[in-house]
């Protein structure tokens, strides 16, 4: 297919596909699918080579937040039953992260819901940062506390803080139609000010909120414009007791090609599958890992995981292998233009990834639906609640965490 050797040609070369080409990407036949995944991989292969990088998530408040991100179960006025609690301990996240780091996660994301941290929320993420760098060495971490405010950046970055994470989630024209307490912009902004700070940027989306390809192409544009080092690609838990419990609007297939425009438009960047892959991309899992180059670990924010164990079996058994604490993440020309443009050293490879809005959550932060949603569906896919488990155990609560 003329179109994937052009894309595959300029992915590496590091050159930006056409806004028709990235939608055609999107148009796709299923009979085309494996073709169309085979030309990601090379892409994906020629920069990460055979790589998966795990980041493990640590919620250290969750629930009962202000904003009204339509797809976040820890939204104001959400009724999903999720867990509620107030922030941990330094000692307690840097127990929960411990897990992620023996299951060989190379990155640690802490995450607190609201609409952005107050100076005293910056002190306190501050210490758990030194106890998470202290208690596990090597591990790299990532803030994703919500809109910042002029200097917080900085000084998370002088704590130690390696990355930020605050997803634009979709598309400027249609932003105001998932959020009203915050706009477009406030995410842009603040996505700018952790990269002005030295910080790793990393912003993604969220796909299945009944958005359309142009929404998608769009956002993924935007993110490569703001050179975000890491675009985590969340795929929608429908959350029931949130606005967005009936949206059952993604296949599989529509998945892989979604992460495949992803990569043609952001070859040499961090991709990650993020919130919502086992109950989108169910068995087809594996054969995604041949396109992005980074998952999380275990459990998310508010819903249950695919077990660590079967995570890290699911990538040996795809022929890849985990990335080590001793492997950069970014190719070295991303690297070194960073440091240059920043004038200091090697900043974090890249961030995690984050499906809930305020501070809430990087990818997957696990929106929950206990029951089955009588709503037609798009794409033939099915409405696949029996998937989706309110996290139970780990952050929160006395159960060991899964990792």
């Amino acid at each position: 297919m003329d179109l994937l050797n052009t894309l595959v040609d300029k992915g590496l070369r590091r050159e930006l596909p056409t806004r028709e080409e990235a939608l055609a990407v999107l148009a796709t036949s299923d009979d085309d699918l494996l073709d169309v995944v085979a030309a990601a991989g090379k892409v994906r292969r020629h920069w990460f080579g055979r790589r998966v990088k795990l980041n493990y998530l640590v919620n250290l408040k969750s629930g009962l937040c202000p904003e009204d991100c339509s797809y976040c179960s820890q939204r104001l006025g959400s009724k999903a039953e999720i867990l509620k609690y107030t922030w941990l301990k330094p000692d307690e996240a840097s127990q929960a992260a411990a897990a992620g780091v023996a299951g060989g996660a190379k990155r640690v994301c802490l995450v607190a819901s609201g609409r952005g941290p107050t100076d005293r929320d910056v002190d306190r993420v501050a210490q758990t940062i030194a106890a998470v760098k202290e208690q596990n060495e090597g591990v790299e971490v990532c803030a994703c506390l919500g809109l910042l405010s002029d200097g917080q950046a900085e000084r998370l970055r002088g704590a130690g803080a390696d990355a930020y994470n605050h997803n634009l989630n979709t598309s400027e024209a249609t932003y105001a139609d998932i959020t009203k307490t915050h706009t477009y912009a406030d995410r842009v902004d603040t996505v700018q000010k952790a990269h002005a700070a030295g910080l790793s940027a990393c912003s993604g989306l969220i796909a299945g909120m009944g958005e359309k390809d142009e929404d998608l192409v769009d956002v993924v544009f935007s993110l490569r414009e703001l050179d975000a080092d890491s675009v985590p690609v969340n795929f929608l838990i429908p959350f029931e007791g949130t606005p967005l419990a009936k949206e059952w609007n993604l296949t599989p297939q529509r998945c892989l090609r979604i992460l495949a425009m992803a990569r043609f438009v952001c070859p040499d960047i961090e991709v990650r599958i993020a919130g919502g892959r086992e109950v989108h991309l169910r068995s087809l899992q594996p054969l995604a890992l041949n396109i992005a180059n980074s998952i999380f670990l275990g459990d998310y924010l508010t819903s249950e995981g695919q077990a660590g164990k079967d995570d890290l079996a699911m990538i040996s058994d795809a022929g890849f292998e985990v990335e080590g604490t001793d492997q950069v993440t970014l190719p070295q020309h991303r690297v070194d233009a960073a440091a240059a443009a920043r004038g200091c050293g090697s900043h974090g490879d890249s961030g995690c990834g984050s499906h809930e809005g305020g501070g809430c959550g990087p990818c997957g932060s696990g929106e929950t639906a206990a029951e089955a949603v009588d709503a037609p569906v798009a794409d033939s896919n099915e409405a696949r609640t029996d998937l989706v488990a309110v996290r139970r155990r780990g952050a929160g609560t006395d159960l060991a965490p899964n990792a």
